[in-house]
């Protein structure tokens, strides 16, 4: 009988192409895949949360397969994997499910957040977009504000993906800012391929004077890729968390 695991998983994105397996180079899926099949010398195919772009970085990610050992997986295949896996990638725990369980289409809420500093930190590079330039948060809260709610994001939304609906619920966009630091987090029910990026660097023109309040409400309104800003650089996103009715998230 086949068991249904989900797997909690944490990785620098920096050295790999996104989340999912593509010809001719190396991601987070594909790593995973083969560490699964020398720890569990069976070929295991896995299903990610979501995808994730080139350079991208998860905080926590959610990925599901099955295994029909006769013994359920434990603490021991967290151990294993963790010892073989690539050292930007580590799992954090393994979780038994329901045979229909699915990490990526159960999940309810997803929280993105993406980090700018100012000052040149070397411990930062590939981590963080650094701007020479100060950014007015409260003219870019202002802005975020209208990306609250459930609406249509097509001008945020990567051209040519096949999606059924442009339609996200978003529950929270909000910049802080500590010292010489910015962090942008959104929460939304779902997310359009390149959604918080497109989102991030058109939020970056209203902070530097360069988009006012009333041109980004046009933005969203015009439902239209080429009308929104270009894309912020991967290396400042992260998914942070990812929310399902029934397992508590740590």
């Amino acid at each position: 009988m086949l068991q249904r695991y989900f797997l909690e998983i944490a990785f620098k994105g920096t050295e790999f192409h996104g989340w999912q397996i593509q010809p001719g180079v190396v991601t987070v899926q594909s790593i995973i895949e083969a560490a699964l099949e020398q720890v569990l010398r069976v070929k295991t195919a896995v299903m990610g949360c979501g995808r994730t772009d080139t350079g991208v970085h998860a905080t926590q990610f959610f990925l599901h397969f099955e295994n029909n050992g006769e013994e359920i997986l434990g603490e021991g295949l967290v151990r294993s994997l963790n010892g073989v896996l690539h050292p930007d990638i580590a799992v954090k725990r393994l979780i038994p499910v329901g045979e229909k369980t699915h990490a990526r289409f159960d999940a309810k809420e997803r929280e993105y957040q993406y980090y700018v500093h100012e000052n040149k930190d070397p411990f930062l590079a590939g981590r963080s977009l650094m701007l020479f330039h100060q950014l007015d948060i409260k003219e870019m809260n202002k802005a975020a504000a209208l990306l609250l709610g459930k609406q249509d994001f097509s001008s945020f939304c990567r051209t040519g993906s096949d999606v059924k609906t442009h339609l996200c619920d978003v529950r929270r966009a909000e910049w802080k800012e500590e010292n010489d630091r910015y962090t942008f987090t959104i929460i939304a029910d779902r997310f359009l391929r390149n959604m918080v990026r497109a989102i991030v660097g058109t939020l970056i023109d209203v902070g530097a004077g360069r988009m006012s309040i009333e041109q980004f409400k046009e933005v969203i309104e015009a439902q239209d890729r080429t009308k929104a800003s270009k894309s912020a650089l991967a290396c400042g996103l992260y998914l942070t968390r990812v929310e399902y009715p029934f397992l508590q998230t740590e």
